[in-house]
């Protein structure tokens, strides 16, 4: 299915984005790389569709659809990534009952590339989602997490860098604050630091030491905050940072048909993206790159 009448026949909405001073007209079909990244957050256990008669998702998401559509995507562009932006966990009886494992096990199947903790992942506490590890057949990023002296010292990583056709792509992940949102006994001694901070080194490492190409933040902060306008919030972030692409988003249960972009301290333009909750949407974002790897991108939230 080409691409135009993949986004006729899914009816979503699309945006798009000039990086760098450059125009549409600038990219060549024949020399131009595309990579998609494929996201979702807040899925808290939804493994089912709703049912046909929910009063407000009738007959929508469910982990079966969510594959078939990624594996349609997969086939139509091979270099895509597929990235989750945490609370994974708790929502329905399959975590009560299998505490995590059932999750991983068909994130795995659906071959996610990356994910990273929100703060429902620790509600069987450090212990209970190390104990889960081993079911995820992909890594967990967060940088802004201390986790020494705890059980998942060493085995969540800061950031992890992919390859795809050429392109260098460095993802990494950023955590809420838990005190106040989580029990001070499930997540120990984990330390919360401070999200701004810690992306200006992250995003200077990944951007000029291990040179990417594309820079992606899992963030698990939320979209926005109304009335606290101390909150880190993911708007905040991007407009604070530089260096960062695209942030896929989770929290705030925040549904965007399609990313918003914000202007960071460069002047150039970040995506923000969050599709809401419980599996309903996938987010996709294209990134298409000319011989130079000059960007331009866009996005669009595609129903389930």
């Amino acid at each position: 299915m080409n691409r135009r009448n993949f986004l006729q026949n899914t009816g979503v909405a699309t945006v798009g984005l000039t990086l760098g001073g450059l125009s549409l007209q600038s990219f060549s079909s024949d020399s131009r790389t595309k990579i998609t990244i494929l996201h979702t957050n807040d899925t808290h256990s939804h493994i089912d569709a709703f049912d046909a008669n929910h009063p407000k998702y009738p007959n929508q998401g469910g982990v079966s659809r969510r594959a078939t559509l990624i594996n349609a995507i997969r086939k139509e562009n091979p270099n895509t990534l597929l990235l989750d932006a945490g609370d994974i966990f708790q929502g329905t009886p399959y975590f009560n009952f299998y505490g995590g494992e059932l999750e991983f096990k068909l994130m795995s199947m659906l071959k996610y590339d990356a994910a990273t903790l929100g703060n429902h992942d620790f509600d069987n506490g450090v212990d209970g989602f190390y104990k889960q590890l081993p079911h995820a057949k992909f890594d967990f990023v967060n940088a802004n997490y201390d986790f020494k002296n705890t059980i998942l010292d060493g085995l969540i990583k800061p950031y992890k860098i992919f390859k795809k056709e050429g392109i260098k792509i460095g993802v990494f992940g950023l955590g809420v604050e838990l005190d106040g949102l989580v029990l001070k006994q499930l997540y120990k001694e984990t330390k919360y630091n401070d999200p701004i901070a810690i992306s200006q080194q992250i995003t200077d490492t990944l951007k000029n030491e291990e040179q990417c190409d594309l820079i992606i933040c899992l963030s698990h902060l939320g979209y926005a905050y109304k009335h606290d306008s101390t909150t880190i919030s993911d708007l905040k972030l991007a407009a604070a940072t530089k260096n960062i692409d695209l942030i896929i988003g989770g929290h705030t249960h925040t549904f965007l048909d399609k990313p918003t972009s914000v202007t960071n301290v460069v002047g150039k333009q970040v995506l923000v993206n969050q599709v809401g909750k419980y599996g309903i949407n996938v987010g996709r974002v294209d990134f298409y790159f000319d011989s130079l790897k000059n960007i331009k991108s866009e996005g669009e939230s595609i129903p389930v």
